[in-house]
């Protein structure tokens, strides 16, 4: 927006506990203001207070449901940090929202990510978002999450302004400033619509995926590691994606079996909740995924393994555990108002899983496939159809854009 000119700075929030770190984040701040951002200081202290602040701890714990006063009745310091975190998640989007903030960047050690992590995991994909943190150089799954935050590892402790950390600091400052300033906005007009895969779905996923884009959508492919399935849903909560073909819900297999990439106990949550056009089929629920061979649990040392690279090893599901599929994902399913349509390939559901590969047996994929038909309540707006192909023949993909096409009724004309 322009005014005789001028134009109008952007605001950057900084976060921290600033009764330990007000020296170090006024730096940042200075920095800011002079790439050409305006900076509003926010204190997250669960001890002590700083003078030096724009909006103080008390305010931020406001909006914490127990009340303001909640951190005197917690002396554990674990159970502070647990607070101010929650204080902060309920006050944080909604202050973004009203004071068109254009990015947030807070510094901290373990205890002062803890507290802004999942803050920032509740603002919208594509909003600049960047934490410097001791603990940016481990794993850093628990703070990112499914979320796009930026995370720059602080090399030294933040404690103290010295010739490491000022280069550190002034380096993410002039990041968000650059995030925010040169921020790109979408004018994509094609609905965008999510899809799931995997390396043994590709071949499907790729065909359905090009007939869409031919037919004016935008789809967008997430890898199903269990955090892609995840992303997928937050993109479909923040209303940026419009339909979705969960072709390759493999996260389900390793969330009942115990996998590395499990999908979450709210898999399927969001896109039933939400109503959007939805079809789904089960593209590699013939296969569990583990890491390397020699972390494989015990209890499995009986079964079925192919080893995909060496940080992944591929265990093949039991016609048990594809039962327990079948009802896991029925029990979301059941709970769908909109239209919803799941698409069975009959052939099987992955790469691996047709005559003369290692993962082919047709008996477990019955035992998914008929436990499905009759746990699934089918209407006329929840639907199974079965297909006589294999998951990445162009038959099936084909149906499933077809499938799409009829879920979706007139929504995009």
């Amino acid at each position: 927006m322009e005014q005789e000119g001028t134009r109008m700075r952007k605001t950057i929030y900084a976060l921290a506990t600033m009764d330990t770190k007000a020296d170090e984040l006024c730096f940042v701040a200075d920095s800011i203001r002079n790439a050409g951002l305006d900076v509003v200081l926010v204190d997250l202290s669960t001890r002590g207070h700083s003078d030096q602040t724009d909006i103080s701890a008390q305010s931020i714990l406001a909006s914490h449901p127990d009340g303001p006063d909640l951190l005197l009745k917690h002396t554990d310091r674990g159970q502070a940090v647990t607070a101010m975190a929650a204080a902060l998640r309920a006050w944080l989007p909604d202050q973004i929202n009203k004071k068109q903030v254009a990015g947030v960047i807070a510094i901290g050690g373990s205890g002062g990510t803890a507290i802004v992590a999942s803050a920032f995991q509740a603002l919208p994909i594509g909003f600049p978002k960047l934490i410097v943190s001791t603990v940016a150089s481990g794993n850093t799954q628990p703070y990112v999450g499914h979320s796009d935050i930026t995370m720059m590892y602080s090399v030294v402790d933040v404690a103290g302004l010295n010739s490491v950390s000022r280069r550190v600091l002034s380096n993410s400052a002039h990041a968000i400033a650059g995030m925010a300033i040169h921020s790109q906005e979408i004018t994509e007009e094609r609905p965008a619509l999510g899809m799931t895969m995997f390396g043994v779905t590709t071949p499907c996923v790729d065909m359905v995926r090009e007939n869409l884009e031919k037919k004016g959508f935008d789809p967008l492919v997430f890898h199903a590691t269990g955090t892609g399935g995840q992303a997928m849903e937050k993109l479909v909560a923040d209303g940026l994606i419009r339909g979705v073909l969960d072709i390759t819900t493999t996260e389900v297999a390793d969330e009942v079996v115990g996998g590395i990439m499990p999908g979450g106990p709210q898999r399927f949550d969001t896109i039933i909740k939400c109503g959007i056009p939805y079809v789904l089929s089960l593209g590699a629920l013939d296969m569990v995924n583990f890491g390397a061979p020699e972390t494989v649990p015990e209890r499995f040392a009986d079964r079925q393994f192919l080893v995909h690279n060496p940080q992944v090893t591929l265990m093949r599901t039991t016609a048990e555990e594809n039962r327990q599929f079948a009802k896991w994902i029925a029990a979301k399913i059941n709970r769908s108002i909109a239209p919803v349509e799941m698409l069975i390939p009959e052939q099987g559901v992955s790469m691996l899983d047709k005559q003369g590969e290692p993962f082919y047996d047709p008996e477990a994929d019955q035992c998914l496939f008929e436990t499905l038909e009759q746990e699934i309540q089918q209407t006329d707006e929840r639907r199974i159809t079965r297909h006589a192909s294999h998951i990445n023949d162009a038959a099936f993909a084909a149906a499933l854009v077809a499938a799409f096409e009829r879920v979706s009724g007139n929504q995009f004309q």
